[in-house]
């Protein structure tokens, strides 16, 4: 089943923007890895650069933000309210706005990968990747200060 389909089972109202990817993976950055100087984010690959595909959730996986992961995240996720969200790939400019968003689940996005859903405000996120079970899935927000120096 599509997203879509399941948010109107859900009914949660969603509002779909085919070209604000770009646009939320760079505020995505600029909220969650903003501690991190240009010169890190590259050492972590989080753009895509020389052929290597880079991924905005390496900033977990190279552990430069603190977060939980796996079924951690999955709970907190489930936990953590959700009025509005915005929703959005890696690799996709696609972008889904949620509305009523309360009855969201981590199962919700099962069959997803590189996916990202924050706040409105980017106090949180949880990001399900393509290598779930290995890197993630992976939950960060407000309070979750970054703990990690090299």
């Amino acid at each position: 089943m599509d997203l879509e389909t399941l948010f109107m089972k859900k009914k949660i109202k969603y509002t779909h923007i085919p070209k604000w990817g770009t646009y939320l993976r760079k505020q995505w950055e600029d909220h969650f890895a903003n501690h991190l100087s240009d010169k890190e984010k590259k050492s972590i690959y989080l753009y895509d650069e020389d052929g290597c595909c880079g991924y905005l959730w390496h900033l977990f996986s190279y552990q430069k933000k603190n977060c939980l992961e796996q079924e951690q995240a999955d709970d907190a996720f489930n936990k953590e309210a959700k009025q509005y969200c915005y929703v959005f790939y890696q690799h996709s400019d696609e972008v889904l706005i949620l509305e009523h968003a309360s009855s969201l689940h981590a199962d919700d996005f099962i069959n997803e990968e590189d996916i990202y859903v924050v706040d409105k405000d980017f106090t949180w996120t949880y990001v399900r990747t393509h290598e779930t079970g290995w890197c993630g899935p992976y939950f960060s927000g407000k309070g979750m200060q970054q703990v990690y120096v090299e």
